[in-house]
């Protein structure tokens, strides 16, 4: 028998260090997590790749930024396909990782030992969230100015320490130079550590709770990690690859021109991951769109570990066969309730309008809120009393609403707002 050369020898160790030497034959079912983690791990390599290149060739000021990444398209082979797959690698990221996070939760992996990986996961949404968007203005176009604006002003809308907080991420009154130094600084520099440390963390809890989670009514069979777990992951990178490499030849990065603080496009619109932000903004007040929905969302997600529930189904997707259900009944109900909002919050010319005199924190705070919260109880109270829902079903079909109710405002600031972000239905 051959014996391993060195080069396989320190393979081999270094793979170890990233998976076990055996491996639950039941874990690595591609259906069982898509992948998902490991496609997230290495776009977060191929971003850092394709962003070092693009340092070499970026100039972060006011004056250069613009013509930079218009230099960098036109007169460096093979630039515009370098910030293609810059540009596309990280829209993709935003996708899986929620995609990632749906995945945890549906299935249950965020109970006992795994409620730490939970919360590292949440840190790593929100630093492909916030990467995603101090990326967005470095190009200095339109498009990039005026939706850092927008999102920058909704800051303001914070009690106490909006102005200031707002302020200090501008680096002053508007977005500036300062702007763009600040982001370039923290889209290059201050994110990237942090995704390592909490990436590291993240990947050590998961070999920590013996990888992936599986059902109790599997049969536990083990197999080799190599090559039954490393080979499937080489398939699913070099598909990656290939797909990020299509889309980057054959869709280009957008570009508008050059930003012009005194010039507003109509629509001005917010990154699209933030459209349901500026959707809801519409609608309600400024207090509970920027303050209070949020800090009741950070809560409710950062709970969901500690539901407590006489049985735990973990590694069942949605729990029982009830569950699904429930999860497609949320959804329908999510869609339609939302929908319904929208169209009496723009065809009755908001709420204020209706109730003159009224203090604007009750008709355009309290008043749309009631109407979401109250349907919302009635409907898991439904849930809970008539279909004999368990806790956890009922917790899962609240987080599908939640979820859904964001998809839908989203899917409308994008879709269905025209110049002056009015509704367009037709």
């Amino acid at each position: 028998m051959n014996k391993p050369t060195d080069k396989q020898s320190i393979l081999r160790a270094f793979l170890l260090h990233i998976h076990p030497k055996q491996v639950d034959e039941q874990s690595i079912k591609f259906t069982r997590t898509f992948g998902l983690g490991g496609i997230n791990a290495l776009l977060f390599v191929i971003l850092a790749f394709t962003g070092l290149l693009l340092r070499f060739a970026y100039i972060p000021t006011q004056t250069d930024a613009y013509d930079s990444i218009v230099s960098l398209q036109n007169n460096l082979a093979f630039g515009k396909l370098l910030r293609n797959i810059h540009h596309w690698s990280a829209m993709i990221m935003l996708i899986t990782a929620f995609l990632h996070l749906l995945r945890v939760f549906y299935s249950q992996s965020i109970y006992g030992e795994r409620r730490k990986n939970w919360f590292l996961g949440l840190g790593l949404i929100f630093f492909v969230l916030f990467s995603n968007f101090t990326g967005y203005l470095l190009p200095w176009d339109q498009l990039s100015y005026w939706a850092v604006t927008i999102m920058t002003n909704i800051l303001e809308y914070i009690p106490l320490i909006g102005h200031s907080l707002a302020n200090l991420f501008r680096g002053g009154e508007v977005v500036n130079e300062n702007t763009l130094l600040n982001f370039y600084t923290l889209h290059t520099g201050l994110l990237p550590l942090l995704f390592i440390v909490f990436m590291a963390l993240h990947f050590w809890q998961v070999r920590k709770a013996k990888g992936v989670t599986v059902t109790n009514k599997e049969a536990k069979s083990f197999v080799p990690a190599w090559p039954n777990l490393v080979l499937k992951e080489i398939v699913i990178a070099l598909s990656l690859i290939s797909l990020i490499i299509l889309i980057s030849v054959f869709f280009d990065a957008p570009l508008l021109e050059k930003a012009n603080p005194s010039i507003s496009p109509n629509p001005s619109k917010a990154p699209w991951y933030f459209m349901g932000f500026q959707e809801m903004l519409m609608h309600i007040h400024p207090v509970f769109a920027a303050t209070v929905i949020p800090v009741l969302l950070l809560f409710f997600f950062f709970y969901l570990p500690y539901f407590k529930c006489p049985q735990l189904n973990i590694g069942i997707w949605f729990y029982s066969e009830k569950g699904k259900m429930f999860v497609v009944i949320s959804s329908v109900f999510s869609i339609v309730l939302i929908l319904c909002l929208i169209l009496i919050s723009d065809y009755f010319s908001g709420f204020q309008n209706c109730l003159p005199g009224v203090p604007s924190i009750i008709s355009t705070g309290f008043l749309p809120f009631s109407l979401y919260f109250i349907p919302l109880l009635s409907f898991l109270f439904f849930l809970r009393i008539v279909k004999k829902a368990d806790i956890i079903e009922v917790v899962i079909s609240l987080f599908t609403v939640v979820i859904t109710s964001y998809l839908v405002m989203m899917i409308v600031g994008i879709c269905l707002r025209g110049k002056n972000m009015e509704l367009i239905l037709f």
